[in-house]
């Protein structure tokens, strides 16, 4: 669809994204090759790899120099529990690392559901409590700051749920106005910027409204990606759409479209369940009409 506004320059930007949205609203609507399938058997993590980075000195306030590595995890950070009467995916968040599908998805809708737990480890103990679902993850595992593959991120983390972030060289371009020297919010009248660790805007882009539910209820995470296009949607309302999907890797940019799924560990506990996904053969206009 970008391709269909770069040959028409004489709209305005109100205009070219009324253009986009009619061509949307006429050919595009969600058709799914299979039904949910589930990713998490409520038993234990079969289908998942684990993966720890280097651990967190107390005393010294630093971190260590070795990660713990691929399916080792002596705390048993990631676990299944049972919890509001229903078995959950359990990360403790005690040290930091990720969870991620041995298996890669593209073109597909994914949902599930987070709940926060109680507890807090540091360094991030008096933060945010933090987590984040990474999608097309890609390549090594710790290629960010040692904990997490290369990625796009659906932040979860209080207050920012929905948020965008490039992780180790994820990109986007995103229609989003300024809202200070080095914030940017996600808005669909506006141009789309570039997010990646090397654009002059970084790498987070802000959701168009924070729709996270109270602490201790459920809230339910969508991610919906077609080709380079992807779609952010919280607690059913869309927060963010997001296109031409991209990676940086050796100062190059090129396509990222496919990829596992990895769930974070970053310093608080969660749970998540109802970890479903199925393959799409369109973006559904209704989710690309966002506020």
């Amino acid at each position: 669809m970008p391709v269909l506004i770069d040959k028409i320059p004489y709209m305005n930007i109100i205009h070219r994204y009324s253009f986009l949205l009619a061509v949307l609203l006429t050919g595009c609507q969600l058709q799914s090759n299979t039904d949910w399938r589930s990713l998490f058997n409520e038993k234990d993590l079969t289908g998942w790899d684990t993966y720890l980075g280097p651990s967190y000195d107390t005393v010294r306030g630093e971190w260590s120099q070795h990660a713990v590595g691929l399916n080792i995890d002596p705390l048993r950070v990631f676990s299944v529990a049972e919890v509001d009467g229903a078995p959950a995916m359990r990360i403790s968040g005690e040290h930091f690392g990720g969870i991620s599908t041995k298996e890669t998805f593209e073109n597909y809708h994914l949902r599930l559901k987070f709940r926060w737990g109680q507890l807090r480890w540091h360094p991030r103990k008096s933060s945010k409590r933090d987590s984040g679902v990474l999608y097309h993850a890609v390549g090594d595992h710790g290629a960010d700051f040692g904990f997490w593959m290369r990625s796009q991120e659906y932040q979860v983390q209080e207050g920012d749920c929905g948020d965008y972030w490039g992780v180790a060289g994820g990109s986007f371009e995103i229609p989003a106005r300024r809202v200070d020297s080095a914030q940017y919010i996600f808005d669909p009248k506006n141009d789309p910027l570039t997010f990646n660790e090397d654009s002059p805007n970084g790498r987070r882009c802000i959701k168009s409204v924070d729709m996270e539910r109270p602490f201790g209820e459920w809230n339910e995470v969508e991610i919906l990606c077609y080709g380079d296009t992807t779609v952010h949607i919280m607690n059913g309302k869309t927060v963010m759409v997001l296109y031409r999907s991209a990676q940086l890797e050796n100062g190059n940019i090129r396509p990222l479209r496919r990829g596992k799924i990895q769930l974070q560990s970053e310093g608080a506990e969660i749970y998540y369940r109802d970890i479903e996904i199925r393959s799409v053969k369109r973006v559904p206009a209704e989710v690309l009409a966002a506020d």
